[in-house]
């Protein structure tokens, strides 16, 4: 899991899987920085494919991380890569963020 540590950003669920090998593994980016979902999986792509993994974006949202309030909400969709599984997403955050409240919807906003 890399994500902002506050704010409201969108975010990518990327599945990575080493080339011809079974075992998969999904992981979680977010940031503000990002204008459009394509510019994180840009991003997470080439440093993922040094590794010597293979990436596949299984859809996007947005995370509302507050960090003092120890919450993380996980809503809305990518445009260009429709709308992640957010309660996979929300089992890989709380692997991270296990004194957190951490709930998903699919509200848009």
């Amino acid at each position: 899991v890399e994500i902002d540590p506050d704010g409201t950003f969108k975010y990518i669920l990327v599945r990575l899987q080493r080339p011809g090998g079974e075992e998969q593994r999904d992981i979680v980016r977010g940031t503000k920085a990002a204008e459009f979902h394509n510019h994180i999986f840009e991003k997470v792509n080439p440093e993922m494919e040094k590794l010597g993994y293979e990436c596949k974006c299984l859809g996007g949202g947005k995370i509302d991380h507050n960090s003092k309030d120890k919450k993380i909400r996980v809503f809305g969709l990518s445009t260009g890569y429709g709308k992640a599984d957010h309660s996979v997403t929300v089992e890989i955050l709380k692997k991270v963020y296990t004194d957190y409240e951490i709930t998903w919807s699919d509200d848009k906003k």
